[in-house]
């Protein structure tokens, strides 16, 4: 069957258009009613409102940096064997194009840390097999709701066939590239993602909230900050000081955003130290400085650890000193993905409120507050009441809440028009107000905010964590200058609130409840990591068998203390004894993950897997054995009936995984390995 163009992909349906805007809003399209009139006409999408033509590269500078002969082919004109995703390739397997669009690339790795939001932006079940019509669908977070953006999957390349964009390391994986080109459909067009901020993309991949950190004023405790941060879930990204993007003697890029892809505390002969595992979305391109790839600083560590984590790969992923991460590096971007995680209260249930306002020349656009008045008590005003959820009962103790402003862009064509510099105010209130009107100007002039903008920033969002007695406050979104004009989005997070606008017509307020699905979770490793900073065999075996293992029903497993020190064994990379929370957190998913294929097996429920169900298990964990090698390992790892209890299949796993990762760290052809004798004793009395 041959396919050709569809004569059927122009249909679609305009929102209300601005009169201020150039070109059109975002089309809404209907992806399955386009699917299905493409298959039935057997043709191949053509997307009309982003064509494969140079008006969907963009209008400026970029056009002169194109390469000639400039083409737009589909994946199966690309590569004999295409495939949109794949579960078994690396996770960071992105590389950056001729777009300036590291903020991009760099929030898009962090992502594919958290497989379910990954799938929530990048619906992983679309091929370029099954129902195969050149058309593909993506969803991004865009001010309040989550909204689909729709593409066909013709990309620029250049003479040779080669992605003038994002490509993948693996040439057949074309993913990163169609997401690409919905993003900049979202924003008007490819030259629009040239230069951005991490936190954007960020926001935009996630509906999450952002918090930017200035490392030259970094918290005293920044490294607690990134322990939490990289044990919940969150994504997190920085970026170096501003500047043309040019390569420094150091190898860092200058004016340029990397991925926070990890964080060790190691044990050196002259004491601890803490390295963060940076990734530069160029795919190459590393640091040069102590505990590079080429850096003597590795032989100050045992050699498992060294084995390990050091990796001489030129991917541009690479290790550095928390030291040095805080002196080449301008900003750390943190995106909280559920509100659960805001603070270190656990809570069942939080409250989620979004209000859009607008800010009006001559009515509603006040500017920021002044010493002599001003027009400060024109902008929106909105009311909120927060109260600890404790039986409907008022409570005299702090509740955290907190607040994002977002800024809507002024232009269908994202960088058309930057950012204007927002902020808010916050001010508590007294009972005897009139709620229906706004507070006049005299309420301004006595009285003080209880939190205010240190600085306006020409940002897409603000945010700030507040800790608020139980009472009624009024926020007021603002710009930096009055008469300016722009519509926004105002989101506050908490246990229990009220929140609305003064004055405002409408009575709809969006309130969702959310029940974090990790929040049990979540509570239960804040609770290990105050009561254990550093996890030893005892209290590896201690919490292990106080667990629930709700997959294995009444075939409960018991750890015993020679299991939870051999764990402990492949694990501990600094020889201390211990594991970090961070390892354990680790550790954890692959129990979670060794527990559901383990009950798959065991049908019966006995607890035990015999040769034809380890083999089966085994290999839908991803490792395939030889027939004899998973007898052996039966023999080896199971008991004298030759079956193998979960406590032993954990040992085995553990264990198979680890010497995997050994040998990709260690092979330079992917075929065999050189140790030397210390190093393969240790290896094997060791782990």
């Amino acid at each position: 069957m041959s396919l050709g163009p569809c004569s059927i992909c122009g249909v679609w349906k305009l929102g209300q258009r601005d009169s201020s805007q150039a070109s059109p809003p975002l089309p809404q399209q209907d992806f399955e009613a386009l699917l299905a009139g493409c298959l039935q006409d057997r043709c191949l999408f053509e997307d009309s409102s982003f064509p494969a033509t140079l008006s969907s590269v963009g209008s400026g500078s970029l056009l002169r940096k194109l390469p000639p002969g400039l083409q737009w082919k589909r994946p199966p004109e690309l590569h004999s064997n295409p495939q949109f995703y794949s579960a078994q390739a690396k996770r960071l397997d992105l590389c950056q194009g001729m777009l300036r669009d590291c903020w991009f690339l760099a929030a898009l790795q962090a992502l594919t840390r958290h497989q379910d939001i990954l799938s929530r932006v990048v619906p992983l079940n679309q091929s370029f097999t099954e129902n195969y019509a050149g058309i593909f669908r993506f969803w991004f977070w865009h001010f309040g709701s989550w909204v689909p953006v729709v593409i066909d999957d013709r990309l620029p390349v250049n003479e040779a066939g080669q992605l003038v964009f994002v490509s993948s390391a693996y040439k057949n994986l074309f993913w990163g590239a169609l997401l690409e080109k919905a993003y900049a459909k979202l924003c008007g067009s490819y030259e629009d993602l040239h230069c951005g901020q991490v936190s954007e993309a960020l926001v935009d991949f996630t509906g999450g909230v952002t918090m930017t950190i200035n490392l030259a004023e970094a918290p005293g405790n920044l490294c607690d900050l990134l322990a939490q941060a990289t044990y919940s879930r969150t994504l997190i990204c920085c970026q170096t000081r501003s500047g043309k993007v040019k390569v420094l003697e150091n190898g860092l890029v200058d004016g340029h955003a990397y991925t926070l892809t990890g964080l060790r505390k190691v044990t050196c002969k002259y004491g601890p130290e803490y390295l963060v595992k940076l990734r530069n979305p160029w795919g190459k391109v590393e640091w040069k400085g102590d505990w590079s790839d080429s850096s003597s600083t590795w032989e100050l560590l045992s050699p498992k650890e060294k084995i390990l984590l050091l990796r001489k790969d030129n991917d541009g992923e690479f290790w550095m000193t928390l030291q040095d991460f805080k002196a080449h590096f301008r900003h750390l971007v943190i995106c909280k993905l559920t509100p659960g995680l805001l603070s270190q209260e656990v809570g069942k249930k939080w409250t989620y409120t979004v209000r859009e306002g607008r800010w009006e020349k001559g009515r509603t656009a006040g500017g920021r507050m002044k010493a002599w008045g001003g027009t400060f008590w024109k902008n929106p005003q909105f009311l909120l009441s927060v109260w600890r959820p404790e039986e409907g009962r008022r409570s005299l103790s702090p509740c955290s809440v907190l607040v994002s402003l977002l800024q809507k862009p002024r232009h269908r064509h994202r960088t058309w028009k930057p950012h204007l510099a927002i902020g808010f105010y916050v001010f508590w209130i007294s009972k005897d107000y009139d709620d229906r009107k706004t507070l006049p100007p005299a309420f301004f002039q006595r009285s003080a905010p209880l939190s205010k903008p240190a600085v306006f920033l020409k940002e897409k969002e603000v945010s700030q964590e507040l800790w608020l007695q139980p009472g009624t406050y009024l926020i007021v979104p603002c710009l930096s200058e009055a008469h300016q004009e722009a519509e926004f989005v105002l989101r506050v997070f908490s246990r229990k609130h009220v929140f609305y606008e003064i004055g405002s017509n409408s009575s709809v307020v969006f309130v969702k409840e959310i029940e974090d699905q990790n929040e049990g979770q979540n509570e239960f490793f804040t609770k290990i990591f105050e009561k254990y900073p550093d996890i030893n065999a005892v209290q590896l075996q201690n919490i292990l068998n106080h667990m629930h293992w709700s997959s294995l029903g009444r075939a409960q497993p018991f750890f015993s203390l020679e299991a939870c020190q051999a764990i402990l064994a492949m694990l501990d990379l600094n020889a201390s004894g211990t594991v970090s929370i961070q390892e354990f957190r680790d550790l954890w998913k692959q129990l979670m993950r060794y527990q559901e294929v383990f009950h798959k097996q065991d049908k019966d429920g006995s607890g035990y897997l015999n040769w034809a169900q380890l083999r089966a298990t085994m290999r839908e964990a991803g490792i395939v054995l030889s027939d004899d090698v998973c007898q052996l390992m039966l023999i080896r790892y199971g008991g004298p009936s030759l079956r193998m209890d979960f406590v032993s299949f954990v040992h085995l796993m553990l264990r198979a995984e680890n010497m995997e990762e050994v040998f990709q760290n260690l092979t330079q052809d992917g075929k065999g390995i050189y140790l030397e004798k210390p190093e393969w004793l240790m290896l094997i009395l060791y782990s």
